[in-house]
């Protein structure tokens, strides 16, 4: 028997600036901005709880001059979970957007692609423009948690629990994965950086910083097979999301929808 579960988007910070040619391959530079959002996911279940990503670390946000409205342990905590209660994280990769606060999550085990950590640690990081996107100390940080015995690994697509499964796409990353889950509209697919915008889904285009441009295109039919329709899709960073889901509650408005 699938578990049903309650997805959660909690928005925790924000760029303003971005241009059409920064988000889009062959982009109009005159046009936009397009700005964009930063979320973690939270997936409740009867039998367990799953957090999708960790989000910016704020030195980091700091440092690359993003908008950190609030950590992803204080949106938490907003929703009445303590991160502390955490057993399970799935990384959907490790750009550093997404695997920035490994320290918030003391109890939790991390769920990554195999291909993931041969890619951050292999000789794709001599590319600058690849490693741009990673963080150096994030890297090592999940180094030692796998010697803490704190990573689980998946080599493609893996069912975790009965209504929660992860698929591996690669494309923006070597690893990429989404997640798939079971809840009361039916299935829904979280595609992180499989798709970063609707924009990305509904014109087929693709987000400049990428691993492989045709596994990326290849990727958007995969979401398409994964979820029940265009509209249990939930890209990875737009602001769009915030409108179209209903808040948790009147206090959290623009802060957590419900996604499911």
């Amino acid at each position: 028997m699938s578990d049903m579960f309650e997805v959660y988007a909690i928005r925790y910070g924000s760029l303003a600036g971005p241009m059409e040619s920064d988000m889009m391959e062959g982009g109009d530079p005159h046009q936009g901005p397009l700005p964009i959002s930063y979320y973690v996911w939270l997936c409740v279940g009867r039998e367990r709880t799953f957090l999708v990503d960790i989000g910016i670390s704020p030195p980091v946000g700091e440092r690359r001059k993003r908008t950190i409205l609030r950590t992803p342990m204080e949106g938490l905590r907003l929703m009445g979970v303590e991160p502390e209660s955490i057993q399970d994280i799935i990384v959907t990769h490790m750009h550093y957007d997404h695997v920035g606060n490994f320290d918030g999550f003391p109890n939790a085990k991390f769920h990554l692609q195999d291909s993931e950590m041969a890619y951050t640690t292999g000789r794709h990081m001599l590319d600058e423009r690849k490693r741009h996107f990673f963080e150096p100390d994030e890297v090592c940080a999940m180094v030692r948690n796998i010697y803490g015995d704190r990573v689980v690994f998946h080599d493609g697509d893996e069912e975790l629990a009965p209504g929660i499964s992860v698929h591996h796409l690669g494309g923006h990353t070597a690893g990429l994965q989404c997640v798939r889950l079971n809840t009361r509209r039916g299935w829904v697919v979280l595609a992180s950086d499989a798709a970063h915008l609707y924009a990305h889904l509904d014109r087929r285009v693709v987000f400049p910083n990428y691993f492989d441009s045709a596994a990326v295109l290849a990727g958007y039919d995969r979401l398409a097979e994964l979820a029940d329709s265009r509209d249990h899709i939930i890209p990875g960073h737009d602001p769009q999301v915030m409108d179209l889901y209903p808040a948790k509650s009147p206090d959290l408005e623009g802060i957590v929808v419900r996604l499911d």
